[in-house]
């Protein structure tokens, strides 16, 4: 009796494997950033986000970063006020995950970007919505969102909305990087 029970829980642990294992990315989706090799991303299957994108660090490295990401044509924003927004939930973040977007002209500039850095999920937390706002440029010819995790740990993005907002919305300003020395420390 007890070798059936061992043997019927052997079979089941296999299944159970197979049944949370994540759904790979729809190709609209990509992996960037700086250490994308350190990084993992699907579709969780997982009971309580079933169906939600994550990316997890799958190196346990606490200085790599990466984004998951999508990028679309500008061409129907040109002039607009724009929101990304979707909920956020994280487990064992060590830096910081947030959302972000940014707008890259027809030569590659950057001209519009937000990333979230002074609005940071931090730890593990449950669901929140967030949003990232920005104005896309006439001559903006790529948009490009998702969500950036850096440090260790998961987040996971779920019920995703892109719109148009009127321009009572404010737009989110990345905040400066630390400040350079004006001249040269010798």
């Amino acid at each position: 009796m007890k070798a059936h029970i061992a043997l019927a829980a052997c079979a089941v642990v296999p299944v159970m494997a197979l049944a949370a294992a994540p759904d790979p990315l729809p190709p609209a989706w990509t992996l960037t950033g700086m250490n994308p090799q350190k990084f993992t991303a699907g579709v969780d299957q997982d009971l309580g986000v079933k169906g939600a994108k994550f990316l997890r660090n799958k190196a346990d490295d606490p200085n790599a970063w990466a984004a998951l990401v999508q990028p679309i044509s500008a061409q129907n924003y040109l002039g607009q006020r724009i929101r990304f927004r979707a909920f956020v939930k994280t487990r064992d973040v060590s830096g910081w995950a947030g959302l972000w977007m940014r707008v890259d002209n027809h030569a590659g500039r950057t001209i519009a970007f937000y990333n979230s850095a002074d609005k940071p999920i931090k730890g593990s937390t449950d669901w929140q919505e967030r949003s990232v706002v920005l104005d896309v440029p006439q001559e903006g010819a790529i948009i490009v969102f998702g969500v950036i995790n850096n440090g260790k740990g998961q987040v996971w993005m779920d019920r995703l909305g892109f719109e148009q907002v009127g321009q009572d919305v404010p737009v989110d300003v990345q905040q400066p990087g630390r400040q350079l020395p004006a001249v040269p420390v010798l």
